[in-house]
């Protein structure tokens, strides 16, 4: 049933957005059907993992698993239009740290890519009230919201200037917050829907490794992805919507 109070559509007034989370496929349980559909309308979307998640499957060593979850992470942002997928070296999967060197990271990647809007994945302590959010999601988050203010300011990180050649970039519009929850914004997605599922289906070493669900890759993804868009359109308007919480700068 459609919701009351539909949620805001999301802006459409940009050509560029950087999309910046902790692990490959992060972006695709969390934004990518919006990204498809901005993809497809001419917007350039690029991609930049803070980690290759090598922590992230108990039977692969950090290497290996590094190595597999890089190329799927490719692969799966290609299948959504994302051509540029850039990984920071210097954090850990697990255990990433908040602070100035996160910070300087981002900040500098913001600088490259001079994008109008941010994405990221949800930085609150919980999933819907439920389920504990993990800590590198919660510190590359809040990172990603705090490096939307330090990339346009000079006097913070002035070595990005001065010893690489990144000038500050003011023009960051939005941060939007995937997977939030408190959402306060809707993309609603059609065409989509299969090059989300398809993009997830992509990190299927990943999902392999995943107890407990009992399905293939391709089945876990559409499952998951169908009941995600269903329950953002239950709180707008009753069609599948991604939803995100956006902080306006």
């Amino acid at each position: 049933m459609p919701a009351e109070s539909p949620l805001s559509p999301m802006p459409e007034d940009w050509q560029r957005a950087l999309a910046v989370a902790a692990h490959p496929d992060d972006l695709e349980y969390g934004a990518a059907a919006a990204i498809a559909e901005w993809t497809d309308a001419g917007r350039e979307v690029s991609y930049l993992l803070v980690t290759r998640g090598e922590a992230g499957i108990d039977g692969l060593a950090p290497d290996e698993c590094a190595r597999v979850r890089e190329a799927e992470q490719r692969a799966g942002a290609a299948l959504v239009g994302v051509q540029t997928v850039e990984f920071l070296d210097h954090h850990r999967d697990g255990t990433i740290e908040g602070g100035p060197a996160l910070r300087r990271d981002l900040s500098a990647a913001i600088r490259r890519h001079r994008p109008e809007l941010l994405i990221t994945l949800n930085h609150h302590d919980t999933w819907a009230g439920v389920h504990w959010n993990t800590p590198d999601h919660r510190v590359v988050g809040r990172a990603v919201l705090d490096a939307a203010g330090d990339a346009g300011n000079r006097w913070i990180f002035p070595e990005l200037a001065d010893a690489l050649g990144l000038a500050p970039w003011n023009g960051v519009r939005w941060v939007a917050v995937a997977g939030s929850p408190y959402p306060t914004h809707a993309a609603e997605v059609g065409p989509g829907v299969d090059r989300a599922v398809a993009s997830l289906a992509a990190h299927s070493t990943y999902i392999n490794g995943l107890r407990g669900h009992g399905q293939n890759a391709q089945s876990y993804a559409r499952t998951f992805i169908e009941q995600a868009l269903r329950t953002g359109g239950e709180r707008h308007r009753g069609r599948p919507a991604t939803l995100f919480e956006l902080f306006p700068r």
